[in-house]
């Protein structure tokens, strides 16, 4: 069973949608299950300022998806780093031990646009 969170997060997603000047765009995928997350960046002064999401996926992935958007935004590329599958987890009240994987796809995604923006960044300067 899902949690009211979860299930509002997947009815009423706040950050979902394409970003067409995203500083960063990262995707992951698990084959096993299908699942795809792909995170758009918007940073300014090392602050992400927005993030987006297009997932293809579960009622989970979804709902990680947007809840993973909110633990970021407005943090700093520093402290976005740290954020683990635990933290989607506690910002969703619980997942089905099943639907746990979801979470994991999740911090791996934003780890994923974090890195191809470092990288970009890395490049222009």
């Amino acid at each position: 069973m899902y949690s009211k969170k979860v299930v509002d997060r997947f009815s009423n997603p706040k950050n979902s949608g394409e970003m067409k000047d995203a500083d960063a765009i990262g995707e992951e995928g698990n084959p096993r299950c299908g699942d795809v997350m792909k995170i758009y960046l918007k940073v300014e002064n090392e602050k992400i300022i927005d993030v987006k999401f297009q997932t293809y996926g579960c009622i989970a992935a979804i709902a990680c998806s947007d809840a993973l958007c909110e633990l970021a935004k407005g943090k700093t590329i520093t402290e976005a780093k740290k954020i683990k599958s635990q933290d989607i987890l506690n910002e969703l009240g619980k997942l089905p031990p099943i639907k746990i994987h979801c979470s994991i796809l999740g911090m791996e995604a934003l780890q994923n646009v974090i890195k191809n923006y470092e990288t970009k960044k890395a490049k222009n300067n």
